[in-house]
């Protein structure tokens, strides 16, 4: 069965990989890797990864009930305090191996994921410092990230506004994305999964509607990425793993913040941006990354490969069809052999190309990180797929 075969996966290949990365002597886990499997033990610690690596922990030991994670998540919790910002509030992007800060930039994205990280804590052991540490981060979040038309993004450490270069690509600038956004609301439906609050169950309704009107193209059938401060898009492009993967997030997030009368239109949008994907990039060597002015990306990104899974499995669930059971298996048996490292002491590859050739990335940089490929386990492990 395939939930056998991926309890196995995670538990002997992914979180394995990253017990090896616990910096016993300044905290935290190393925060570099390279292709060779080399840790680079003086290189920066970013907050997105370790946020990441607290949920992971978090949420195995918690659906494992496993002592072993329970330690690492113990771990990778003590560390995430090493990124906060005492003066200011929020937390930083990244701080040295030894600690301190570095890149003492706030953005929106990173405090959301900070938020995930410790609710998923708190919802594994019932701590409530960790608990109030996440909502401080909301409230953060909603006090000093928000403009009047939605969030902003890039801050300075005293939450003064700064170029989003971090979260943009592609040749724009983009002060909004999609990808905060998407982030934001996951953030605040494992926060209400921790706790449910009828404030945060209406921040995310909002949201919700904000991606139903703004940021859905239905005629494009996807969501658009990247806008200037009005929310024009600024780009021709359909990124694909974001859109399988917000197919199936947006609504788990509606499931949870929403009541069930007002869900409808959620799960016709979220379908369609997964037949989408499906249509247009699915393949037997896996999906395509994305698609900018006419131009398909032919990249296979272990994120992507991982968020697949997950909209496949969404799809069979709201159709009920056969075919997408049937291209989950052929999705595993792509990530297999083409995405999984077969080194002993290996991982998932950050990417490769079609032909199934490595492409230079690394193996653990500030935004390589367990969270898509533990997640895809995980959840799948609990549902109820008849394959």
């Amino acid at each position: 069965m395939l939930r056998d075969e991926l309890r196995a996966h995670l538990t002997e290949k992914i979180l394995p990989f990253w017990e090896r990365l616990k910096d016993e002597q300044h905290g935290g886990f190393f925060g570099y890797v390279d292709k060779a499997l080399k840790v680079i033990p003086e290189a920066d610690k970013g907050c997105i990864l370790h946020s990441r690596i607290l949920w992971s922990f978090s949420t195995a030991a918690r659906i494992l009930g496993s002592t072993e994670y329970r330690a690492y998540a113990d771990w990778a919790y003590e560390s995430l305090k090493m990124f906060e910002d005492a003066r200011n509030g929020g937390v930083f992007w990244s701080i040295t191996s030894a600690g301190k800060p570095a890149d003492t930039t706030k953005h929106t994205y990173c405090q959301a994921f900070a938020i995930y990280g410790l609710a998923a804590y708190y919802r594994l052991t019932g701590k409530r410092e960790a608990l109030e540490k996440a909502k401080a981060l909301q409230r953060v979040i909603e006090e000093k990230c928000t403009v009047y038309n939605g969030y902003g993004e890039a801050y300075r450490a005293d939450f003064s506004p700064e170029s989003n270069e971090k979260l943009s690509e592609n040749g724009v600038m983009a002060t909004r994305t999609m990808n905060t956004l998407l982030h934001v609301l996951e953030a605040y439906a494992e926060l209400h999964r921790a706790e449910p609050d009828a404030w945060t169950a209406a921040l995310g309704e909002k949201q919700i509607d904000f991606f139903l009107r703004k940021m859905y193209n239905p005629d494009k059938h996807r969501l658009e990425v990247f806008y200037d401060d009005e929310y024009h898009p600024l780009l021709d492009m359909q990124s694909y793993g974001h859109d399988i993967e917000g197919g199936w997030l947006i609504l788990d997030a509606a499931r949870e913040l929403l009541p069930e009368e007002k869900q409808a239109p959620v799960r016709k949008m979220c379908l369609d941006l997964i037949e989408s994907v499906r249509r247009r990039a699915f393949t037997d060597h896996g999906l395509k990354n994305e698609w900018v002015a006419g131009q398909a990306d032919e990249l296979r990104i272990w994120w992507v490969q991982a968020e697949t899974m997950l909209g496949l499995a969404e799809g069979w669930s709201l159709t009920g069809e056969e075919q997408w059971l049937r291209d989950l298996e052929t999705q595993w048996a792509t990530i297999r052999r083409m995405i999984v490292d077969p080194r002993p002491d290996g991982e998932w590859y950050w990417s490769v190309y079609e032909d199934g050739s490595l492409t230079e990335r690394p193996m653990v940089e500030e935004w390589k990180c367990p969270y898509h490929n533990s997640r895809m386990c995980l959840l799948l492990m609990e549902k109820e797929l008849p394959v």
